[in-house]
């Protein structure tokens, strides 16, 4: 395997002063940081209600909280998350990767690409603030079903302004990056010579486009309900309480394939990186992700199977929900043979990206089973649900956004990180998060309801272990901070341009750290070289 032939041009230093770096910067890899520190921010912020909901459910019994209360933090315990640590993350990774994996100086619209970020503080202020207004924050969960969201208080108002700020910002930054990926290659990376990633993210943003203007309608028909004496969802008006699920989630379900198929594309780098061979079925690869986008509008009702669907609508996404398995199957066994017979060679981020495989084939396997539709009928509403998404979230989109880090970190700081802390950041976090999720499955099985702030004393012992896994899980991040400001402030470790001695790709031809402008010269990439994945020119 050969490097790309690149001139990388000259380097200019650019001296501004901190106002203007972080509060009025254009550059990727400036707004790339403000991403990943707000999304670190969160996590913890998000993390905390978490370790407040496990402290509840400690045992049986009110403990610490009242039950509204309790409601309050479960309901924006997903929406931070959600909107402000796993989306944020991985657009993030997108404004500091896709200009350096392409041959781009910059992004296409840079002063929309800070408009994109700055509206992300103001919309968490606003949700935040919600818990100290009269009647506290919503507390109707992240899907904000009505009526029940219709029963809370003034916050609404400020729940759906935030919402329409997040989808704004997010719409945004998809078109920022549609714009940079089509029309700021360089000469001769063609689009089936692009990085995974930037294919995951080019697929991502057309579904960000198409879905969050159906979550602002959705919110916007709530806000009308609730303030302005419209009936969309009162069933004693003539409304349907239904329709909103519907349209919900015709929004959600593609959500959920905004927050992996970035993670896809990350896992499609590092794994062949460490197995030392070009990504198996790079093509293959590149139509599933397609595919999975495709049909993540036709399964939206295999979260409505309880409501009363007509026979023919169950079978219908009882059967789409199984087709969408395929392509992702397909992603899965192409990671696997990537690996087969490969050189492994188990550095920190090859540790994340197996963990990664192994914890979200987890959580697809517990989607398979509830796309059965008999089943679903037991699992539905239950702690097997609450399972099956963490291990899809936490295991597979938070666990690749970590990855990604480990992966990157040396080029965006010029530094090595510690081996033995970022290992033991590891296997903490994968033991820890199997202790939290794994006997939630258990749970859901036994019956357990999700959202309830106290139970059966028959569901005691597991809770009491689910608990434990979260407070170990939440109190192990702490090492990744420690890691990751150890590595850019203190670490003496200094990177090479290649950090990874088989890492392929035009991001690591550059110094590292990357200078302020990645290429001002754009490279001159020869089409029968290596580009990305192993992909070849034919």
């Amino acid at each position: 395997m050969s490097t790309p032939a690149v001139e990388v041009g000259h380097y200019q230093e650019h001296h501004q002063s901190f106002f203007e770096r972080w509060f009025m910067s254009t550059n990727h890899k400036d707004i790339g940081t403000l991403y990943l520190c707000f999304s670190f921010l969160m996590l913890f912020v998000g993390g905390s209600f978490a370790m407040l909901i496990r402290a509840e459910l400690f045992e049986p019994g009110m403990q610490l909280m009242q039950p509204y209360f309790f409601n309050e933090l479960t309901a924006m315990h997903g929406l931070v998350m959600i909107f402000g640590v796993i989306m944020p993350a991985f657009v993030g990774l997108a404004n500091w990767m896709i200009p350096m994996q392409i041959g781009a100086p910059d992004m296409a619209l840079p002063r929309l690409n800070n408009l994109s970020f700055w509206l992300l503080p103001f919309a968490f202020i606003l949700l935040l603030s919600t818990f100290f207004m009269p009647g506290g924050a919503p507390a109707a969960g992240w899907t904000m079903y009505p009526p029940l969201v219709l029963q809370g208080g003034e916050s609404i108002a400020f729940l759906i302004f935030s919402i329409h700020l997040l989808g704004i910002s997010s719409v945004l930054g998809s078109i920022n990056i549609i714009a940079t990926i089509l029309n700021m290659r360089a000469p001769g990376v063609d689009l089936m010579k692009m990085s995974m990633f930037c294919w995951s993210w080019l697929i991502t943003s057309f579904l960000v486009i198409a879905v969050m203007p159906v979550l602002s309608g959705a919110v916007t028909m709530v806000l009308f309900d609730r303030f302005f004496g419209t009936n969309f969802f009162n069933a004693a008006a003539g409304g349907d309480p239904v329709m909103y699920q519907h349209v919900f989630w015709f929004f959600g379900h593609p959500e959920v394939y905004i927050m992996i198929l970035p993670a896809f594309g990350i896992i499609s780098e590092i794994v062949p990186t460490f197995a030392r061979k070009p990504l198996f079925g790079y093509r293959a690869m590149v139509y599933a992700i397609a595919c999975i986008a495709f049909l993540s509008f036709l399964v939206w009702s295999h979260h409505m199977f309880t409501v009363g669907l007509p026979l023919g609508a169950e079978v219908f996404f009882m059967y789409a929900t199984m087709l969408i398995a395929v392509p992702t199957g397909v992603k899965i066994f192409n990671w696997v043979t990537t690996m087969w017979k490969g050189s492994l060679s188990f550095e920190t981020p090859m540790l994340w990206a197996i963990g990664f495989i192994v914890l979200f084939s987890i959580g697809g396997f517990s989607g398979v089973m509830m796309a059965l539709v008999p089943a679903d009928f037991q699992y539905y509403g239950t702690y097997f649900i609450v399972a099956h998404f963490h291990y899809v979230l936490v295991g597979g989109a938070l666990f690749s956004i970590i990855g990604a880090t480990y992966y990157w970190l040396p080029k965006w700081s010029g530094h090595m990180y510690s081996g033995f802390w970022s290992k033991l950041h590891f296997w903490s976090s994968v033991i820890s998060v199997n202790v939290l999720f794994f006997p939630q499955q258990f749970l859901g099985f036994a019956g357990m309801p999700r959202r309830i702030p106290d139970y059966n004393v028959a569901f005691a012992n597991w809770n009491m272990v689910s608990s434990i896994g979260g407070f170990w899980f939440g109190a192990t991040q702490l090492i990744f901070v420690g890691v990751v400001i150890h590595c850019v402030f203190f670490s003496r470790a200094k990177a090479s341009s290649r950090v990874w001695e088989h890492a392929y790709g035009l991001e690591w031809t550059l110094p590292s750290p990357a200078p302020h402008h990645s290429f001002t010269v754009p490279p001159v990439v020869d089409d029968s070289q290596l580009v990305q994945t192993g992909a070849t020119a034919h």
